[in-house]
Formats: C-alpha cells, structure tokens, sequence
C-alpha cells in the first residue's frame, strides 16, 4: 500500500516521475517545433514518457488494479528502453534498430503475463530488470560503436558513457535479486539499496538526457558545417571547400607530393534546359556525379565549381594517370542512360588535365591550365579528354 512506502522512496520515485515527464516534454517540442532530428527526438520523448506512466502506475500498487500497477507498469518500462534502443542508431544516420528492441520486448512481456505476480515476486523482478539490462547493453554497445566510426575513442566512450553506467545499474539490481532473493523485490521497499539506486536512477536520468541533447546538437553543427561546405544540389564539395582542398594540396607540392587537377563540363547543357526544362538539368547532374564517384579514390576530391563545371584533385597523379582517370569518366558517362519524362537524352562531357608543377605559383595556375585544357577538348569537338603542359 501507499501508505506503507517509505517517504524517502516515494519522495525520488515522484521526482523522478516529474524529471521524466518534463523530459518528454522537452523532446516533444524539439521535435515538432525545432525539427532537431525528429526521429530521434519523437522516440526520446516517448523513452521519458513512457517511464514517467510505468514508474506512476509501480506506485499505485495496492491501490490500482494489478494488471495496470504490476503487468503493465513492468512492461512499459521494457518498452521505454525498446524505444531508446530502436532510436539511437538515428542520431549517426543508421536505420532504426526495431528488430532486436521488439524481440526484447515480446519476450519480456510473454513472461511476465505467465508469472503470478504473488508473493516475493523474484521472478517478476528478475524478467524486468534482465530486459532492461539487455536493452541497455545493446543501446550502449551500438551507440559506443557508431560513434567510434566517427570520433576518438575517448569521446566515443564519454557520449556512450551513460548508456553504460544506466546498463551496470540495471545489472546491479538483476544481480541483487539474483543474490539476495526476497529482499527489496519492489524499487519502493526499504532499504539503503534502494534509497541509493533511486537517487542514481534519477541522476543517470538527468545525464542520460543531457548527453542524449549533446548528440543531436552536434549532429546539427555537423549538418551546418556540411551545408557550408558541400553543394546542395550534387552533395559534392562547392567551390570555397573545392579551392582550400586544391591549396592544402599545393602546399604539399614543395615537399615532393604530386598532384593533377581534371576539369569536367557537361556538354551541351544549355541545350539540355531548354528543351527538357531545369527539372531535367539538375536530374542530369545529379547522373552526372552519380557516374563520376566510381571512378574516383577516397583520397580524390570531387568538387562542383558552379553550373556543369566540376572539378576532381587527384593527389599523388602526374597528367598520365590524371588522362587514365579522366578518360575511364568519359567513356562511362558516354555509355550511361539519361533521360527525363520517357525522353533519352546522351550525357557527354568535355574534360580538361593539368599536372602541377614545382614553377606554379599558386594553385590557380594549374587550375587555370585545366580549364584551358578543357575548353580545347570543346573546341575538338566535345566528349574529348585534353592535356594542357606547363
């Protein structure tokens, strides 16, 4: 009954009910209003939602019907974390992990309809909280992972940090009723255990929240600073970022580091927007880049200089391997299909190479030199590959 629950418990289990709900709130707004990364902020707000009504209905046991104040606050709390480990893979653009959360969650809830929620009720604690301890693990260990792929270790493990330690709490108290049977089955008995967990439970809440926030921010200045510097029709680098890849690579050019830069044009493109119209233009090139990135290595650079214009850096390539490049594009793009509303239309361009050479002042110069190159090929005929020497 309510009445016998330790004030202290009681005291942390409401407000760690309020510290969930207002967490809900917070991501509902991030979601619907900010737009920051909705997915993901939806499926946090129903994570805080849906602790703040399991942990509600624990406290009416005794008082409420017990399918609501036992089954079904036990199986909201597995359902919680099912949510938090369906959505995290979201934040690093990976698909929702529902499979493995909702396998969790079927196995979870079919136990617990077959246990009689009488007596000491260690089983029930032990089904509960072996669920969420998995659910933690596996959020924790995708979340560690993924964010390895993109930072250092040590920050990998600091974001994912407090998956980790909510998982070893959760273990904590799997292996308490696994241990210590019949003792503080119910989060609201008494005991120091107890008081201590509840007081880490809201704690954990508050940085898991924290840290959760962190992540989309800064998934949103990476997003920005993608924005700033890649082009946003084509995805490829845009001028500003394409000219700094092209300058930290003549630097390197005093040291030895050859480089070759290939100047790409789409050819007849006027042509193209007027008798298809600018839909069909940007769909070209669209294909255009879409044939291209094969033929280029990680270490290349692919950039949009405006219009058809681009532009591909190839480090470490004298203008014969630049022409091997360049040539596999053109036969590539010259075998591609194009078209627009059931209209074919052949895609070819013209491209222009340069190699950079220990003379060149700046990078300019040998950009310069492949767009005169390229302009050549045009004047060959177009759907050429051009050298131009220094």
């Amino acid at each position: 009954m309510i009445s016998n629950t330790p004030t202290d418990a009681l005291t942390l289990l409401a407000a760690t009910v309020l510290e969930f709900g207002v967490a809900s709130v917070f991501w509902a707004v991030m979601a619907q209003g900010a737009r920051l990364a909705p997915r993901a902020s939806f499926g946090l707000a129903a994570v805080n939602a849906l602790l703040a009504v399991s942990l509600s209905l624990h406290a009416l046991r005794g008082t409420a019907p017990n399918l609501l104040s036992f089954w079904a606050s036990d199986v909201l709390s597995i359902a919680s974390l099912a949510v938090l480990r369906a959505v995290l893979p979201t934040l690093v653009r990976r698909p929702l992990a529902w499979r493995s959360a909702l396998t969790v969650l079927l196995i979870g809830a079919t136990v617990l309809a077959t246990l009689p929620y009488t007596g000491d009720m260690r089983m029930e604690t032990r089904s509960v909280f072996a669920s969420l301890f998995v659910l933690a693990l596996m959020a924790s260990l995708d979340t560690w992972w993924a964010l390895r792929q993109r930072v250092s270790v040590q920050m990998s493990l600091l974001l994912s940090g407090p998956l980790f330690l909510i998982s070893i709490l959760l273990l904590g108290r799997l292996l308490e009723s696994l241990l210590l049977p019949g003792n503080n089955t119910d989060i609201l008995g008494s005991g120091d255990f107890n008081i201590a967990w509840l007081w880490s439970m809201l704690a954990m809440n508050l940085v898991l929240n924290a840290t959760m926030a962190f992540l989309i921010l800064a998934k949103l200045i990476r997003r920005i600073q993608r924005l700033t510097r890649h082009d946003p029709l084509t995805d490829v680098l845009n001028r500003r970022a394409l000219s700094e890849a092209i300058d930290t690579e003549h630097a390197r050019l005093q040291r030895g580091k050859p480089y070759a830069l290939v100047m790409i044009d789409m050819d007849r493109f006027k042509q193209l927007n007027d008798s298809l119209g600018h839909a069909a233009g940007d769909a070209a090139l669209l294909r255009l880049v879409e044939v291209l990135k094969p033929c280029v290595r990680e270490v290349d650079v692919l950039g949009r200089l405006g219009g058809e214009e681009f532009c591909v850096l190839l480090p470490l390539t004298d203008i014969a391997g630049a022409a091997l490049v360049a040539e596999r594009m053109r036969l590539n793009l010259e075998e591609s299909q194009f078209s627009w509303q059931g209209r074919a239309w052949p895609l070819t361009a013209s491209f222009g190479i340069a190699e950079a050479e220990a003379s060149d002042p700046s990078a300019d110069s040998v950009l310069s030199r492949a767009d005169r190159a390229m302009y050549r090929a045009k004047a060959q005929g177009r759907n050429v590959v051009q050298a131009l020497d220094a």
